[in-house]
């Protein structure tokens, strides 16, 4: 069997489930029809909980969310109206007019309550708002993916040692450090730093934001990415220095408790691994840029998620593991399934190489009958290694439609390409 034959069914499972479930569950959940943005609770029937805190990270990334469904060419423009009055809701609540920046969280009214700056939202913003103007021609998105942008570059911008300071204050100064982050640098931050300079570069063209991504790019290859293994490591000294990964106070990617032991020195996220050289492609289309350089480093990370992240005999992708050897985190959360789909495809197109379709397959399978609450149409948070469900929500603080909704879209794209 080609490999074409091979994926035409994956094709058309993920056309169904992207149309008929994700895109709908989306279109009628989410909206805060009272005071506007998003209400980001949801239980597993996707009923709001009564929680409305509202996190900065989880508004921006819902404005992406709607405006590249329209970009994308869905919708008669419902997806960019509840885009846009997410934009509304992010200027007038989450701006602070005071000292610029955006505020960490904020009541559903949106009265700010975490008054942080951090630029991992900040980093989002310039993605959402970049993705708002170019859907939908208003120049406010622009603008404002502009501001966000020189306030970065103005107050966050490390010019002694290289990238971004990560958590500050409502003032700019860094935070404590330990569990505050005041004294780290990360793979995750700089990564998405990456990711957002390349949308507003494509948004703008202008010349300054493709030198910025390339600067972000040289860097993690310089500092981030471990010299011998080719893979990211998690956080850093502020002056570069590797350090084990700890969890922080302000997170983004889970709700386990701060006070976890630290990793080990050698520990490595599959996910974020793949979904940086996924990433990376798309920027060296974007940029323009020569990909012969990068052939070889990229497949050195495809292939260690390929090796020990893949499990071959249950399906999904394991958490965290070391640069050699078996997964340490064996849980399989929802967001590295959908950047794993993306990044296998790429993998495949890069390369031609069958092995990917192989490993996509597993998560492909794993997805669509274990991660996929078909009957509603969102997908579970997390498995155990066994793929038995450990949380069941469809959305919380952390967890919207930004990586499920993204992966659909790019994986469509892909597997149209392969199938022809």
């Amino acid at each position: 069997m080609s490999v074409a034959e091979r994926c035409e069914p994956f094709l058309h499972e993920v056309q169904n489930h992207l149309r008929d479930e994700l895109l709908p569950f989306w279109l009628t959940h989410g909206v805060d029809k009272e005071y506007g943005g998003y209400l980001t609770y949801l239980d597993r029937n996707g009923v709001p909980t009564g929680e409305t805190v509202k996190t900065h990270l989880c508004q921006t990334r819902c404005i992406y969310t709607y405006s590249s469904v329209h970009r994308s060419g869905f919708g008669q423009g419902e997806f960019l109206d509840i885009a846009r009055q997410g934009v509304d809701f992010i200027i007038d609540h989450f701006w602070d007019e005071a000292r610029g920046g955006w505020f960490w969280t904020a009541a559903q009214d949106g009265t700010p309550i975490n008054r942080s700056k951090l630029t991992y939202g900040h980093s989002f913003a310039i993605y959402a708002l970049s993705e708002y103007g170019m859907a939908s021609g208003d120049p406010r998105g622009i603008e404002w993916a502009v501001k966000t942008y020189e306030i970065l570059q103005t107050l966050a911008s490390d010019n002694c040692h290289g990238g971004f300071y990560e958590f500050l204050e409502e003032d700019w100064s860094k935070k404590r450090p330990g569990k505050y982050g005041g004294d780290r640098k990360s793979f995750d931050v700089h990564m998405h730093l990456m990711e957002a300079f390349t949308n507003l570069y494509e948004a703008t063209g202008a010349r300054i934001y493709r030198e910025k991504t390339i600067e972000i790019i040289n860097l993690i290859f310089k500092r981030i990415l471990h010299p011998e293994y080719g893979l990211g490591m998690a956080q850093f000294a502020i002056d570069w220095t590797p350090l084990r990964q700890i969890l922080f106070a302000d997170v983004w990617g889970s709700d386990r408790d701060v006070e976890d032991e630290a990793r080990p020195l050698d520990n490595t996220s599959y996910g974020h691994n793949i979904e940086f050289a996924w990433l990376l492609l798309h920027s060296i289309k974007i940029l323009d840029l020569d990909i012969e350089q990068f052939k070889a480093p990229l497949k050195k990370i495809f292939d260690h998620a390929h090796k020990y992240g893949v499990d071959w005999e249950r399906g999904g992708i394991y958490c965290e593991g070391p640069f050699e050897g078996k997964a340490r985190e064996r849980n399989k959360e929802f967001w590295q399934q959908s950047e794993a789909l993306t990044g296998f495809l790429d993998a495949y197109l890069l390369t031609k190489d069958e092995k990917y379709i192989d490993a996509y397959e597993k998560i492909h399978r794993f997805v669509m009958d274990k991660v996929i609450n078909h009957p509603v149409g969102e997908w579970f948070p997390l498995f155990d290694e066994n793929n038995n469900l450990l949380w069941d929500y469809m959305a919380h603080a952390w967890k919207i439609n930004y990586h499920t909704v993204r992966s659909m879209i790019l994986t469509e794209a892909r597997l149209m390409k392969i199938v022809g």
